[in-house]
Parts: structure tokens; sequence; C-alpha cells
């Protein structure tokens, strides 16, 4: 009883998904996206995976799990889409898949620890996320939503996750 409740309230609760660089606005690429899964072939990193059952309607479609393995920013994905529900990108610094936002509750950099793991990984080096001068973690308008961050984290409860960008706009 207690595991279907669990699969009950994942599916209630599903936060919408990161999707993959080039990707439209998420009514407009569930719409298209024919769940080919070109893309997730493409895939060098196998940073791709079709979302599950808990996805409703959209599962089957491609998506990102940065704490299981992150974008790192290839565009592999969006030439072999052939519906254009992934927009083909040339400069890595234009995919807005999401944003990273930092928990300070348990940031190392926050709690004290020196800790720059975050900013020495990002693949924008230090354009999308850098130190303050108080050495803390803080987050800019140039993050690209890739997920390393999240990814290597040394943090037991990952610190930082990145947040698919809202309804609306464009990856």
């Amino acid at each position: 009883m207690r595991a279907s409740r669990r699969g009950f309230l994942s599916f209630v609760l599903a936060r919408p998904p990161l999707r993959p660089p080039g990707a439209r606005p998420e009514g407009e690429f569930a719409a298209l996206c024919i769940r080919c899964n070109r893309c997730v072939a493409a895939c060098p990193y196998k940073t791709l995976k079709p979302a599950s059952w808990i996805y409703g309607e959209r599962a089957g479609t491609p998506l990102v799990v940065a704490r299981e393995v992150p974008c790192y920013l290839c565009m592999a994905c969006p030439p072999v889409c052939p519906t254009g529900a992934l927009e083909p990108i040339t400069d890595k610094r234009a995919v807005r898949m999401g944003v990273a936002v930092v928990d300070p509750q348990t940031c190392f950099a926050h709690q004290g620890i020196l800790c720059r793991t975050c900013v020495d990984e990002c693949p924008l080096e230090g354009e999308a996320i850098y130190q303050n001068g108080e050495l803390k973690p803080v987050v800019t308008d140039r993050c690209v939503g890739c997920g390393v961050c999240e990814k290597v984290c040394p943090a037991p409860e990952v610190a930082i996750v990145v947040r698919p960008r809202g309804e609306g706009e464009g990856a």
C-alpha cells in the first residue's frame, strides 16, 4: 500500500523535467516531440533518457537527470530531431535548459567550509557561477542549466539543484 501511495505521490508532485538543449517551451516541445528517441541515441554521454510514466502524457519524451548525468553541452541532440522540438544551437552559451539554485542550508561554502567545486567544474568558466567576496557561490543569469554543478556537488544533500526554465521560455 505504501509503495503505491509513493508512486501516486511522485506522479502528482513530479516537477517539470529538465529538457535537452534547444528544447522549445514545454507545451510546444511536448506537442512536437514524437518520442522517436533519436536525441537519446545521439547523446554520447548517455545524459538523455526517456521520461518515465510519472510524467503522464509526456512519458517517453527526453529529459536530463542532472544528478545522475549532466548535460555536457556537446549539442549532438538538436540536429537529429526530426520535428523541430529541439532547435539547433551553435553556441553553448545560448542554451537555456534551466537555472541552478543554491541551497544555503546545505551548501558547504555557506557553512563556512571552503568549497568551490561548482565554480571550478562549470563549463562556462566563471560566467554562470562565481564566488563572491564571502567565498559563497553566486549563480548568474548566464547559467544555462546543464547540471554539471548539481552532479559534482560534494555536499551529502546536494546543495545546488537545476530548476527547469519556466513555461513559455525557450531552452
